[in-house]
């Protein structure tokens, strides 16, 4: 493999909106022994880039990104179960907007053969979310009535997929009919289009009783109210911010609302060993193999347009999963 010395990679000098995205030129990064050095083919844009850019949540590089997929071009003299040529990606590794990503070789999954690597890539942050909200955080069974919001986004896709494969029944909002019908595609058994008075609507189709979890990623506009569509002792997953962080609020209120219970869950604690991280990727690449799960890949946007990128997920103008190109 030919390796040139320099690449392109997307840093910030400072937090603030879009604008604050450069393309810039660096030196390829140095492996350690228990690393590997992977030509970045595709970089995932998620809501948590938008967080370490605007200063919402803390960053310890100047690369900003996270999730990737590409092809091995070096390893570390401890690495022994993957090598050059290999195909893998990564859910959670700094500096991921870039040519060139070191990985830690225990963060790494490989991509099976039969698994594009747009799909491989989309698996990571947003395939691992929906599967540790369906399994760790509430976990689906036969007859669970589940609200999600989003539901024609990455990960609201794929958690409607996931909750019908386990036998649970999906009320899913969106904002428009277009993304409507794209919720139904994907199994949603009702569909609330718009957000006004979703919570009586949900209570409505669930015979008066609420339903048992709320995965939300919107956050502030729908947070208050998602607490009003739960039955009691219902559980209220708050796993992202789209439309902004929620402020403090009342616990009283959920004594108020039913012994209801909160949890506002991060991807990185649910994949904190090698094992868990690896049972969730094989799972999750079984499921593609076999028909279960399907990935949308909404836009695939040159490096170049990487703040376009971001300001269309900010937008709320997009579905599926978005991935930057290089």
């Amino acid at each position: 493999y030919l390796i040139i010395n320099m690449m392109r990679a997307v840093e910030i000098a400072t937090t603030g909106p879009s604008s604050v995205l450069q393309l810039v030129s660096k030196a390829i990064p140095s492996i350690g022994p228990n690393d590997l050095l992977v030509k970045n083919k595709y970089a995932g844009v998620n809501y948590i880039d938008t967080y370490h850019r605007s200063g919402v949540y803390p960053l310890r590089s100047n690369i900003i990104g996270m999730e990737g997929a590409g092809e091995v071009v070096g390893v570390g003299e401890n690495v022994k179960t993957i090598k050059p040529g290999d195909k893998v990606a990564w859910p959670s590794t700094i500096n991921s907007y870039a040519e060139y990503v070191v990985v830690n070789n225990e963060r790494a999954v490989p991509v099976p053969e039969n698994v594009e690597l747009t799909t491989g890539c989309a698996a990571m942050l947003q395939g691992m979310t929906a599967h540790y909200l369906v399994t760790s955080v509430y976990e689906i069974k036969p007859g669970t009535w589940a609200l999600v919001h989003a539901a024609a986004g990455g990960v609201g896709q794929l958690l409607c997929q996931m909750i019908k494969s386990r036998g649970g029944k999906v009320i899913a909002t969106c904002s428009t009919d277009a993304k409507a019908a794209i919720a139904r595609d994907v199994g949603a058994d009702e569909v609330i289009i718009g957000y006004d008075g979703f919570a009586e609507k949900a209570k409505k189709i669930t015979d008066g009783v609420g339903v048992h979890v709320v995965y939300d990623g919107v956050g502030k506009d729908t947070f208050m109210e998602s607490l009003d569509a739960l039955r009691p002792r219902g559980m209220m997953a708050l796993f992202g911010g789209a439309s902004g962080q929620v402020p403090p609020f009342d616990l009283q209120g959920l004594a108020k609302r039913g012994s209801l219970n909160v949890t506002r869950p991060v991807l990185k604690d649910f994949i904190a060993t090698t094992d868990e991280l690896k049972w969730r990727a094989k799972e999750i690449f079984n499921d593609v193999s076999e028909g279960k799960l399907r990935f949308a890949i909404g836009a695939i946007y040159p490096i170049e347009k990487v703040r376009e990128s971001h300001d269309d997920l900010e937008g709320r103008k997009t579905t599926g999963k978005l991935l930057l190109e290089f």
